[in-house]
């Protein structure tokens, strides 16, 4: 398979797209794999996907040489009151990404994070958050992309990434 790709800013329709990548998160392990259904109706992906493009949301979708969505990555606020799992803070966006399992490791997730990272610095904002649960292969990528780990939850990490 050729390696190519490009990357380009999320509109409002790509949000059935999102979903569809908010279920690639989900389905990170290889085996057995949760139902579309039950990963869109629950709260930790519903809320990257409800009603977007919302005002404050940005993100980004790579796709292949023939225009095919390959992978996304977003951001979106979440207020103190109904925080994400990621949540650190008032004015942090907290992230979600997922691709293709046939174009993994093809530098798509890291060209989608690097172009969020610029949008949230170009949107004014100080760091970027992300929910990975343990063992996810996808954190070694995060580590490599300046992410840390800030809090240690129960099966699941929150990581940090300062833009400034």
């Amino acid at each position: 398979m050729p390696v190519s790709f490009t990357v380009r800013p999320a509109v409002a329709s790509d949000g059935a797209f999102l979903a569809d990548m908010a279920v690639e998160a989900a389905n990170w392990r290889a085996g057995d794999p949760r139902p579309r259904h039950e990963i869109i109706a629950a709260p930790v992906y519903s809320r990257f996907i409800g009603g977007w493009m919302r005002p404050g949301d940005a993100g980004h979708v790579a796709v292949d040489a023939q225009e095919t969505p390959i992978g996304a990555a977003w951001y979106r606020m979440f207020p103190r009151t109904d925080p994400g799992f990621a949540y650190v803070g008032t004015g942090v966006p907290e992230l979600i990404i997922g691709v293709r399992p046939i174009w993994r490791a093809h530098g798509v997730g890291r060209a989608l994070l690097q172009r969020l990272a610029d949008q949230a610095r170009a949107d004014g904002f100080a760091r970027l958050s992300l929910s990975v649960e343990r063992g996810n292969f996808a954190t070694t990528l995060y580590r490599s992309e300046g992410f840390a780990v800030t809090q240690a939850g129960s099966g699941r990490d929150t990581m940090v990434k300062l833009l400034r």
